[in-house]
This record gives structure tokens, sequence and C-alpha cells, in this order.
């Protein structure tokens, strides 16, 4: 059926009246992404350290894990710092630590809840593709209201490689039944963006950190938006996603 959807600014326009082609899957990196959940694994990494005694985690020394998982961040500071708890043990402590943060607030951007709401009212496949543990991706879906939107969803501890390895979006497009040339990925890390184009996905790029939109991996992305959330709009995506649908039909 067509029909018209709405951003949260109004109708869309009678140009975008047509819904998106039906074989158009949509994929969704969740931390910085769809959720500004990187404060909460900032802290909970700051307490892990503080408690093993290495303080001074700053929010600079976390911007340089961001969009790795939580597995390969800890592995790369257990060497780094010389810690000598066992990763599994690590990773544990700073799930639990993550946990009660992310139960506590977790927002979600209010122009991706509004391309989530669109896209889903058109009927397209939508999934998550992240480094959280899957436990935490349950947490975020649950309590910002969006699992109705995510029944699909796949953490990089289901998969045997994270970003930038393609593994988790190639993993996404298989439990949605679509090729990875019909996915479309938003990203937010240029070891994400990596990882779609990797895969064989066309990717728009929404930097957490604006700073490091100049990295080489964004270069691939088919729309990249500089200034990262605060450029991006729902109707913009949506745009483009009518567009990049259209030329590759």
């Amino acid at each position: 059926m067509i029909r018209p959807v709405r951003s949260a600014q109004g109708p869309l326009g009678i140009l975008d009246l047509m819904a998106l082609p039906g074989t158009t899957a949509v994929v969704f990196d969740l931390d910085g992404t769809l959720v500004d959940s990187e404060p909460n694994y900032f802290e909970a990494t700051r307490r892990l350290l503080t408690d093993r005694g290495v303080p001074g985690f700053t929010w600079a020394d976390h911007q340089r894990y961001v969009g790795i998982s939580t597995r390969e961040t800890l592995a790369l500071l257990q060497e780094r710092h010389g810690l000598d708890s066992p990763l599994d043990e690590l990773l544990a402590e700073t799930n639990r630590h993550y946990m009660e943060l992310a139960r506590a607030s977790t927002p979600v951007y209010p122009e991706m809840r509004a391309l989530v709401e669109l896209l889903a009212g058109d009927g397209v496949p939508l999934a998550i593709a992240s480094g959280s543990s899957p436990g935490a991706i349950e947490a975020i879906l649950s309590g910002t209201g969006l699992a109705s939107r995510f029944t699909t969803y796949v953490s990089a501890d289901e998969v045997a490689h994270g970003k930038p390895a393609p593994d988790v979006f190639l993993e996404a497009a298989r439990r949605l039944g679509v090729s990875p040339a019909d996915c479309v990925v938003l990203e937010d890390a240029a070891p994400g963006v990596a990882a779609a184009h990797a895969a064989g996905m066309r990717c728009i790029a929404v930097p957490y950190v604006p700073a490091q939109a100049d990295e080489p991996a964004f270069a691939t992305a088919g729309l990249l938006l500089r200034s990262g959330q605060a450029e991006f709009t729902a109707r913009t995506a949506y745009d483009w996603l009518m567009g990049s649908a259209r030329a590759s039909s």
C-alpha cells in the first residue's frame, strides 16, 4: 500500500508518498547513533579502571574507543594498563556498571526516533547491529520504548569479529532475510562505517565526534553529515534513502 509519511515537522511532501522499495532494509548502530549511551559507557569504564587502581580516565581517552566493541576496548585497556584480571571478568564488571547507568537514563536522539517511526510506518525491515552485549541491547530497547520497532538485533558478542569487520552487519542482513546490497546502515564511528563498506552496504554516517569526520573511513559513506547529530534530521535521511533506493533498483 502507498501511504503518506510524516516527519516530526509535518508531511514530507507529495514526492515522498511512495514508500521505500520492499527490498530495502535499514540497519542502525546503537550506541552514539540511535541513543546517546557513550556517556554511560565512559562512566562504566572509568569506574572499572578506578576500582583497579587506574585513576584519571578522561572523556578524551574514551573517545579513542568509540565505535569498537566493549570487549575489544577492554582488551586494549587491559594491555595498556597491565590489568591482571581476566578479560571476561573485566567485561562482566563493566557491563554491571553500564546496565545500572543505562536503566537510569539512556536518551534516544529525537530525530533518530522520528526516522525509525517513518521507516516502521513504511514497513521497512529494521535491525540493530551493535558492539554492545545482547543484554545491554535488550535493556536499551526496552527502556527507550523501541523494542517493538527492533525485533532483530545482533551483538558483536554473537559473531567472530567486531567492527571494523563486517560480521555484525552481514549477520543482521541474514536475519532480516535480505541481501547486503539492499541494506543501508546508519553509523556514528569510523570502524562502523568501514564495516558497512566491507559488508557491501550503503551508509549514512553521523559522526559522534565531528572532529573525526576527516578519517578515511567516513569518505566511503554515501551520505556524510559532518556535524553529526547537530546536522542530522529524519527528513534528510529519509530523502536520501528514497533516492538511494531508487538508484539501486
